[in-house]
């Protein structure tokens, strides 16, 4: 989509893209701009968090920084403008950058001198500078109780001045209300998802003030209508009586340390969907079997010291996802997805395996593709890079996606077996429990050996227990005796 539009000849907007597959919104995690700064063509401006990845954004074109419309921690839709370049610096005055949209103008009320005619005094609406008054069809019809929003506010502030050892003038008698912009029809103007926010927030879109291009009610106009009313709790108590309010505050500090709420947003409010979507989609069974993997630490260790392995990362993980891969070459029906619009089963002849990393924005699932055709080198390098990657946030979303099947290790954090939810989309998951030095018979005497508890979980509607069986007892075979990665490879 377009993420750039012309102001004038001289002044740029960049929108925000759709960094992903079909997104719709992403959180500006950091700016690494400010006004004034000179930008080129292919610098990133800004770090942006979406449903699936932490995103660096770069800018299309070159100049100096005239405005960011948002501020860290913001969540803006798809398509809004979040920085102005001017791209012509010195040819002219700039024109004076729009409000913050959390603190965005209202309109106002300003008397007018009336005509000869004896006509009422009229309203104007200010504008932001360089935009201009949008045409529009709407009306005005007043809001109901706004006159005490104002008031209440100012309560808000002297009470809050007295509490930081400030002395507030009286406030001064409270103008008139805005009010609103409301089309004939009687529906105010705002997109579905304004709309829903409005609705969570308990916000009459009737009583909202709109900033938007005719008419139109933004997030921000929501927000600002609700500060109001989360501030006329305090504001109702007397200001002569800081003490009686100080007081209070440790009580409300127990209360809300009992708790902490935190939005759901981002890679976390993605893997709620698809796995709340995954668990209630695609039927899961789930196979364990624990396996003596003495002989795989030993070849582990033994790779350490090859020079053919050298520079590269060498641990369980990639002898295990080497064998999940001989499994899978040996029982190819596994490797595959369910396609319910068409009513189809859809074989993958290639592997993109799916490694289930954990980072500080949450779980996520990077995959290695074509990982069937990759030698134990090339794979060890590809794990290595991936999960570096992942750990730095680093991670696109373009390597989450296409992902066949999947390993998540738990076993790193000392559990020794679990039953993962599927992937979306994909037919199987492996999990590795912990390694541990257990009592193992072995050659008919009871010894102390490597032993480890696999975990398969498949969608039943592709893999019939047989299937998931044999796949499961081959990686377990393989880790028994790694020599099988050469006859069965």
């Amino acid at each position: 989509m377009t993420t750039m539009t012309e102001t004038s000849a001289r002044f740029r907007e960049f929108k925000m893209p759709d960094v992903g597959e079909g997104l719709t919104e992403a959180e500006i995690l950091k700016w690494f701009v400010q006004p004034g700064d000179t930008v080129t063509d292919g610098q990133v401006v800004c770090e942006v968090e979406t449903a699936k990845a932490a995103v660096e954004l770069p800018i299309p074109f070159d100049g100096v920084v005239h405005e960011l419309r948002f501020p860290e921690g913001t969540t803006v839709d798809v398509g809004q403008v979040i920085i102005t370049v001017d791209v012509a610096p010195g040819s002219g005055d700039a024109p004076a950058p729009a409000a913050e949209p959390a603190q965005a103008a209202a309109p106002v009320q300003e008397p007018v001198e009336a005509a000869d005619s004896g006509e009422a005094p009229k309203t104007r609406t200010p504008v932001l500078v360089g935009y201009g008054v949008a045409e529009s069809s709407t009306k005005r019809r007043p809001r109901k109780g706004a006159a005490a929003v104002p008031e209440a506010a100012a309560v808000a502030a002297a009470v809050q001045a007295e509490l930081n050892g400030h002395t507030t003038p009286a406030p001064a008698p409270a103008a008139p209300a805005p009010v609103a912009d409301v089309p004939v029809g009687g529906r105010p103007l705002a997109k579905p998802p304004v709309r829903k926010l409005a609705k969570d927030l308990g916000i009459d879109l009737a009583t909202v003030v709109p900033t938007g291009k005719d008419g139109i009610i933004t997030r921000e106009d929501v927000h600002a209508a609700a500060a109001p009313a989360a501030a006329e709790a305090p504001a109702a108590a007397p200001a002569a009586e800081p003490v009686a309010v100080a007081a209070a505050e440790p009580q409300a500090a127990v209360g809300s340390a009992r708790e902490t709420r935190i939005p759901v947003k981002g890679v976390r409010k993605a893997i709620a969907q698809a796995m709340v979507g995954s668990a209630f989609t695609a039927p899961h069974v789930t196979e364990f079997v624990t396996v003596d993997v003495t002989r795989t630490m030993k070849l582990v260790a033994e790779l350490k010291e090859d020079k053919d392995m050298a520079g590269v990362r060498v641990n369980p993980l990639l002898i295990i996802a080497k064998a999940l891969l001989v499994a899978i070459k040996r029982n190819p029906e596994v490797n595959a997805a369910w396609d319910e619009a068409n009513q189809e089963i859809v074989r993958k002849h290639y592997v993109n395996l799916g490694i289930a990393a954990a980072t500080p924005r949450g779980l996520i699932v990077p995959n290695i593709k074509d990982a069937h055709d990759k030698t134990l080198p090339q794979l060890a390098a590809a794990l290595g890079e991936l999960v570096t990657t992942a750990r730095d946030g680093k991670t696109s979303p373009a390597a989450m996606a296409g992902g066949t099947v999947t390993i998540t290790n738990v076993g790193v954090f000392g559990v020794d077996t679990g039953t993962p939810i599927l992937n979306p989309g994909e037919s199987a998951i492996l999990a590795i429990g912990a390694i541990k030095l257990q009592p193992w018979v072995h050659k008919g005497k009871v010894k102390p050996r490597q032993v480890t508890t696999l975990a398969l979980s498949f969608d039943h509607r592709l893999v019939d227990g047989e299937l998931g069986s044999k796949v499961l007892a081959d990686v377990a075979a393989i880790l028994e005796q790694p020599k099988r990665l050469i006859t069965w490879a």
